[in-house]
């Protein structure tokens, strides 16, 4: 405990310590709330809409926006298909990533 006469005892720091230590630690609390405080009210952002393409059910929306044939199964590789799946399906798929995903991946590119 500060006693008055200069000396310090026990935990508490001195009044001009205390004071020095606040005078430098209330200026970066306070730019830690605002700031905190600033990025939690940043408005959202919604996600940019490709293509509001309305698909037959025979077709997907790639990521272009496009309409595309879903794949399908055929003795022989149909016009416009793009791999052969490992299940025997043919993609039409216009991009690499993702092609055949939900069947089983590509066996062959066409």
């Amino acid at each position: 405990m500060n006693s008055g006469h200069g000396r310090h005892t026990g935990n508490s720091l001195p009044g001009a310590t205390r004071n020095a230590l606040l005078r430098r630690l209330l200026p970066a609390l306070f730019a830690l709330v605002l700031g905190a405080t600033g990025f939690a009210a940043a408005p959202a952002t919604a996600a940019p809409i490709l293509h509001a393409a309305s698909c037959a059910a025979s077709e997907y929306q790639n990521v272009d926006g496009d309409c595309v044939p879903r794949p399908e199964q055929a003795p022989t590789p149909p016009d416009g298909a793009t791999a052969q799946c490992r299940d025997g399906a043919y993609s039409f798929s216009r991009h690499h990533t993702g092609t055949c995903s939900g069947h089983g991946g590509v066996a062959q590119w066409l």
